[in-house]
């Protein structure tokens, strides 16, 4: 077989150079692998736009050598694009039973489930997809039933870390098996993608049970208040450490937020998570304990909108009403970008009187260098493709490869959408795919593009105007108008002489140019657009968005 039909493709269709919307296509011959499903929450300048999925474009293209795709995990950004991709390609999917069980409930909320075939897989079984064969390794990370990936393909094999941690006292389940990625580095391992997400950080990221101590201590310690908790919905073993904190304390456990309520169900449907008899009561009960007998675990540690804790914080939630005494307890991280929000967030907490406690009461879980470092010390890989994290974060990773005996020539740092070819002696980006993502807006996939975002940015900075005329269809003349509509922009009763200089204006261009036999409207809408525009940004500095609006009538 010649050295071209050894050669393995790495598509990255997301998870560079951002965090989150984790895909990656993986292609020999005439074989395809889709690692991962993830989406990403919009940026700030994303208006309107509810997640953005990766641009699938040369899956479509290539379709029919989709042989299946394979998940690290059950977090959004890993599985929250599934079923948008399925619709589109219908491919079967391999996870195990917990992040198996979270992709089903989505299938389920977009009423494709029966659409979908799906494979649940235990840790140390390998499947075989085409021409590849992928075995499910264990790791540990904030959510149970993780996965790293051991891929045998023609060219060598390629391991996968997915976001991984190294935790000696898991809350749920067994340590990482890094006995297996010994194993492989033994037998040889072509090439390591692994997490980059933490590779700042030196040291090791702590034990998941370090937190369940904080939480233990912060019960203890706040006996006669009443307790709400606020963390990450997706992170199960969090929430079972609260549980136990809440049942040893002799509290009764509220869950309040559409995305825990749902993943808790499926964790204790599964036994990811136990719930002593009785810990758990439904929200109406609440008034039939005393305050300082109950603890509420809610969504919104991220200071999201609509969240449940930001609706407490606001006095919008139907329910629940901070009181002077209440402790609130924030258990997580501000993720990068956030960090306004939960700030807000706490200051409104604490002006209502609130005590909020968010020092030392999260681990991440993800990997830090020394973590790092053993995982390349266990794979020992000839090549190393960082992966799961922005630039600065695959940059500092490729220093850490060569820091553990990498050639800088043996590590690349590239971008969604590059193909890259690895074999035994080719280690090179050769070509490039579509991989700018897609908005979802709605029901709407893909129907927002940047020009859409353009005019929503404009519209939301400047306003808009609107000119309304009509025009008499054969001579040209003004019958009704100019009328002149404001949104955003001024305030018409308190701008009345600026109103009257607008339509002035727009009188005299209409004149001039029906004087000149124009009868193109859309010529005429640009003439307005650009006179009212010069007009306005002298007046006012301020350049909103103009929309004329010609009626025509025939007399």
């Amino acid at each position: 077989m010649n050295q071209k039909k050894k050669t393995v493709r790495i598509i990255p269709l997301g998870g560079l150079e951002q965090i989150g919307m984790n895909c990656t296509a993986m292609e020999y011959d005439d074989s395809i692998i889709v690692i991962d499903g993830g989406m990403s929450f919009p940026e700030d300048g994303m208006l309107g736009i509810d997640l953005v999925i990766p641009d699938i474009t040369y899956l479509k293209n290539n379709k029919d050598k989709i042989k299946g795709m394979v998940i690290t995990h059950g977090h959004e950004d890993h599985i929250g694009a599934i079923p948008f991709i399925e619709k589109k390609l219908q491919i079967p999917i391999y996870a195990t039973k917990l992040t198996m069980g979270l992709i089903e409930s989505k299938l389920t909320e977009h009423a494709i489930i029966d659409d979908v075939e799906r494979h649940v897989v235990s840790y140390g079984e390998t499947i075989k997809l085409g021409c590849f064969k992928v075995e499910f390794i264990r790791t540990n990370h904030s959510i149970a039933d993780s996965a790293a990936l051991g891929i045998f393909t023609p060219a060598g094999v390629i391991v996968h870390t997915g976001d991984f941690k190294v935790d000696f006292t898991p809350v749920f389940g067994s340590t990482i098996d890094l006995q297996r990625f010994g194993e492989l580095g033994k037998k040889g391992v072509l090439m390591l993608m692994a997490d980059s997400t933490n590779v700042e950080r030196p040291g090791y990221t702590p034990s998941e049970k370090m937190v369940g101590k904080t939480i233990d201590h912060l019960f203890d310690d706040n006996r006669d208040s009443r307790i709400i908790v606020a963390t990450f919905a997706s992170n199960v073993d969090r929430v079972q450490q609260i549980i136990n904190s809440a049942y040893k304390y002799g509290r009764k456990v509220i869950v309040d937020g559409r995305s825990m309520v749902n993943i808790i169900s499926i964790a204790s449907e599964l036994g990811y998570i136990r719930i002593p008899d009785n810990t758990l009561i439904d929200i109406d009960q609440a008034g039939n304990y005393p305050p300082e007998k109950l603890v509420f675990i809610t969504t919104g540690s991220q200071g999201e909108n609509m969240a449940v804790l930001s609706r407490i914080a606001a006095s919008t939630h139907n329910k629940i009403r901070i009181v002077p005494g209440d402790v609130v307890i924030l258990s997580s991280s501000p993720i990068p970008g956030n960090e306004k929000a939960v700030y807000n967030l706490i200051n409104e907490l604490e002006q209502k009187g609130a005590r909020v406690i968010y020092h030392d009461t999260h681990v991440s879980g993800h990997a830090c260098q020394e973590e790092l470092k053993l995982i390349y010390a266990l794979t020992k890989p000839k090549y190393a493709l960082p992966v799961h994290g922005e630039f600065r974060h695959l940059k500092r990773h490729a220093e850490l490869a060569h820091e553990m005996g990498l050639d800088r020539e043996n590590v690349k740092v590239i971008s969604c959408g590059d193909v890259l070819e690895v074999s035994e002696n080719t280690f090179e980006v050769t070509g490039h795919v579509p991989a700018r993502g897609v908005f979802v807006d709605g029901l709407g996939v893909g129907d927002v593009g940047n020009i859409v975002l353009r005019d929503r940015q404009h519209l939301s900075e400047n306003g808009l105007i609107v000119v309304t005329i009509t025009l008499d269809k054969l001579t040209g003349e003004i019958l009704a108008g100019p009328d002149i509509v404001s949104r955003g922009f001024v305030y018409v009763r308190e701008a009345e002489s600026l109103i009257e200089e607008i339509r002035d204006i727009v009188d005299e261009v209409v004149c001039y140019e029906t004087g000149r036999g124009i009868t193109d409207w859309n010529k005429l809408k640009s003439s307005i657009r650009e006179a009212l525009g010069e007009f306005l940004w002298q007046k006012t500095k301020r350049s909103p968005m103009i929309l004329p609006v010609i009626s025509e009538v025939e007399l």
